[in-house]
């Protein structure tokens, strides 16, 4: 069973590799300002704004996000856009 190990119960289970980077916000995102990631990158996309901190320093006056999770989605929208 590669790609899996045995928990000392004897069950096995999947190995995962944890998510990293921006979207290791985006569980948080979602339940703290009660939409998904999608929404808030069309949120993001619409906007006027171009620079990362103009964006950032956007949403957390508009819609009262903090920085760390504004800094994650403002990133995470940006380099997606930039990779086409």
């Amino acid at each position: 069973m590669e790609g899996s190990i045995r928990t000392r119960s004897g069950s096995v289970t999947g190995m995962t590799e944890p998510v990293k980077g921006p979207a290791s916000y985006f569980p948080s995102i979602e339940q703290k300002y009660g939409r998904p990631i999608a929404e808030w990158q069309t949120v993001i996309r619409s906007s006027d704004l171009t620079k990362h901190k103009e964006l950032v320093d956007w949403l957390k006056g508009e819609y009262g996000m903090g920085h760390g999770h504004a800094n994650a989605l403002v990133k995470h929208t940006l380099d997606e856009d930039a990779a086409g």
